[in-house]
């Protein structure tokens, strides 16, 4: 394995791992907070830059493109740029109503940003050998599991009458 393509690998993860704790850090505790809209753009950036090294691997030949692991992933990106810039822009209106409520948008860019990394997997593990529209429906399933998963546990909790 390249130092380049290691250095994508951890890079896109460190974007998982940054991204995940600031939007759950957010449902937990169903306010946005400075620390979250920190961790928004640190794993914004550490995505753009594992992208950015996965496209010149790919440009470079050494790698098989995949036109919707590209697509969804330019689109994830998008997105998450969209949701740093807004949890900013409510952070710094200092609007407490858009604070309570933006859990609703995070959770769903979050989920979207999913899709790309899962099919990113499903593509780069050789053993696996899934071709594009299989990564990509796998990906698809796997978020939609985990959405339900989400939205089972929000529904017991607010059945019980549970506080997030």
């Amino acid at each position: 394995m390249s130092s380049l393509l290691i250095g994508a690998i951890t890079a896109i993860t460190a974007a998982l791992v940054l991204y995940t704790i600031g939007v759950f850090g957010e449902r937990r505790s169903g306010t946005l907070s400075k620390h979250n809209v920190v961790l928004f753009w640190c794993g914004f950036v550490c995505d753009t830059t594992g992208t950015s090294i996965m496209t010149v691997i790919a440009r470079s030949g050494s790698a098989t493109g995949s036109s919707l692991h590209a697509i969804s992933g330019a689109l994830a990106i998008v997105l998450m740029l969209v949701h740093a810039v807004w949890a900013t822009v409510v952070i710094v209106r200092n609007d407490e109503r858009g604070r309570a409520n933006f859990h609703r948008f995070s959770i769903v860019v979050w989920l979207f940003w999913l899709i790309p990394y899962v099919i990113g997997i499903l593509l780069g593990t050789p053993a696996i050998g899934a071709s594009d529209i299989v990564a990509t429906c796998v990906a698809i399933v796997v978020v939609a599991c985990v959405a339900g998963l989400l939205w089972l546990g929000d529904h017991r909790r607010a059945a019980s009458g549970e506080e997030r």
